[in-house]
């Protein structure tokens, strides 16, 4: 397998009124193209900041950190900002859709920050990534008139338009019932089967043996690191609840 990200004795300390906290303690992780790794571990654990760092918007205190062969540790805010909008695509809990803009122009959002693309281009891939995740008939609808399910899809859409090297998912289904959380974990899955690399934050222990690697936190430090033989493809297509 070829490797996508390489971390090497990664810690991460904050500073608060004096107080030295250390949130990630000596992490190594290699993360392969097409992995799908699930993240768990108890509140407080460190997930939330591993994945930060993951994703660029944070930068460790101490050790490497290698993006597609390229060192990332200790780039500029700019410079992390940049490679962020090109390779990396974002699914948060709370969605962060853009309340006064369409689907169409959430999806289309990151793509304005790139340089050297036509607007036709730039609409045919919105259109592409919609169709993926089954919301073209929705383009044109804000978000306050979607189920929280299908705001979840869109939110999958846009961290999907930048053809990112890496999908980054914190608790992705924390705020949908049952139907619908079941429904974006489907999605995740044949995102997967495509070939898409996916790491997973997640509290929930169904949704963590979705994916085909599951990693455990402990006090800021990676307790397990599993392949999941029991791993197997669930997607298939799934109504999202209404309303």
């Amino acid at each position: 397998m070829t490797a996508l990200i390489t971390l090497k004795n990664i810690s991460k300390t904050f500073l608060t009124e004096e107080i030295e906290t250390r949130a990630l303690n000596s992490i190594n992780l290699v993360i392969n193209k097409g992995e799908y790794l699930s993240l768990s571990g108890q509140s407080g654990c460190g997930k939330s900041t591993l994945l930060s760092l993951l994703g660029l918007l944070d930068s460790p205190s101490v050790g490497g950190y290698q993006l597609a062969d390229q060192d990332v540790s200790a780039l500029t805010r700019d410079q992390r900002a940049k490679i962020r909008s090109e390779q990396i695509g974002f699914v948060f809990q709370s969605f962060n859709l853009i309340s006064d803009l369409t689907v169409f122009e959430n999806v289309m959002l990151p793509l304005t920050y790139q340089t050297g693309k036509s607007k036709k281009v730039i609409e045919a891939k919105v259109e592409e990534v919609l169709a993926k995740v089954e919301m073209s008939h929705r383009k044109n609808h804000f978000p306050s008139q979607l189920s929280g399910g299908q705001q979840q899809r869109v939110a999958v859409a846009r961290a999907l338009v930048n053809d990112p090297a890496i999908i980054l998912a914190d608790e992705p289904t924390g705020n949908l019932d049952s139907k619908n959380a079941e429904a974006v974990l489907q999605l995740f899955d044949q995102l997967h089967q495509d070939g898409a690399t996916i790491c997973m934050v997640t509290h929930d222990p169904a949704s963590a043996k979705r994916a085909s690697r599951c990693l455990e936190m402990f006090d800021g430090q990676l307790v397990k690191d599993n392949i999941n033989e029991d791993h197997q493809s669930h997607a298939k297509p799934v109504e999202l609840a209404a309303g």
